[in-house]
């Protein structure tokens, strides 16, 4: 590991100011995925500011019937919480179903959204990657591309981001509150993450020293109604091959709302309004579940190893769903 310095933030403000220092500095939360980086020497800070006594571990009610999620809140205490629980029960499952009681313990809501991928490659400092050192070309496309991307990929990587959380939170229409050099805003779940294009170095929106101070859960009643699906190759301490976050409004046997959001396919968490659209207005029926996963994944681009992903996602969304509809056989 290269040497460091470290300083401890007081405030939102004051943390802003310090990473501002250097253009190499970082942001430390739980550090249960940059400080695996930094051994690794992919990734490289001269500076670490401690925000762990900055972000709020708070989970409160908003005036409007949603959920405030303080960045400081662990993975442990999140998934534990009652009104989580109640009201979001995909967003507990998510959280339940990544990494061990020990990392969840430490991890934090705000760094878990930003973790890195966990392409071989990338985590390889002796192989070419375009995220790790953009121009170097993307050892996974000719390489071991079992675990990767089939969705928004592009020649320059076919990454897929790591978090479980952010599945269900990009499905439940969360919102990403910062407060960064320029001010404080508020970023859909959905934009923070970018797909590779030509600049697969950037794996968000946010702008250097842009810190996550809280997520919103915006009032959705039939979110009660939710589910968070993981298939992986191993039942626990395993990244997802595909996952499936859902939520669906019935009336009448009619799918009046519905919310579908894809894990493990893309550099992003993917959400699947082409599916959804198809799907408000009609019954919840298996046929026609299928032709609406079929159609979500119609542009799909599988690697020579995860071609199998297609069909996985498909059978996914279709059996989540039926779940939750309380028709599946």
């Amino acid at each position: 590991m290269r040497p460091f310095r470290y300083e401890r933030a007081t405030d939102p403000a004051g943390a802003v100011a310090l990473l501002a220092r250097s253009p190499q500095a970082a942001y430390l939360g739980g550090g249960t995925n940059l400080v695996d980086l930094m051994k690794l020497d992919v990734a490289r800070p001269d500076l670490l500011v401690d925000v762990r006594g900055v972000t709020s571990r708070a989970i409160e009610e908003l005036p409007d019937g949603g959920v405030r999620i303080g960045a400081g809140v662990s993975n442990s205490d999140l998934a534990a919480d009652p009104l989580i629980r109640r009201r979001y029960p995909v967003v507990a499952q998510a959280v339940l179903a990544g990494a061990s009681t020990q990392l969840r313990n430490l991890a934090t809501v705000g760094g878990n959204l930003l973790q890195r991928t966990r392409c071989v490659y990338f985590q390889d400092v002796s192989t070419a990657c375009n995220k790790r050192e953009p121009g170097s070309g993307c050892s996974a496309i000719e390489g071991h591309n079992r675990d990767l991307a089939i969705l928004g990929t592009s020649p320059d990587c076919i990454a897929t981001h790591p978090s479980d959380l952010a599945v269900a939170l990009a499905a439940m229409d969360a919102t990403v509150q910062t407060v960064g050099p320029d001010g404080s805003r508020a970023i859909p779940l959905t934009e923070l993450h970018r797909l590779p294009g030509s600049e697969p170095q950037h794996d968000n929106v946010l702008t250097h020293g842009e810190l996550i101070t809280a997520v919103d859960l915006p009032p959705l009643p039939f979110a009660a109604r939710s589910y968070y699906r993981k298939i992986r190759d191993r039942a626990s301490y395993a990244f997802a091959l595909v996952s499936v976050a859902a939520a669906i409004d019935l009336a009448d046997g009619q799918v009046r709302d519905v919310r579908i959001a894809l894990g493990g396919v893309a550099h992003k968490p993917w959400r699947a309004t082409r599916a959804e659209d198809l799907l408000r207005g009609g019954p919840a029926t298996e046929e026609r579940l299928r032709r609406a996963a079929e159609a979500e994944l119609a542009d799909a681009q599988p690697q020579s190893d995860n071609a199998f992903k297609i069909p996985l996602a498909r059978n996914a969304i279709v059996r989540t769903v039926l779940d939750l509809t309380g028709t599946a056989r």
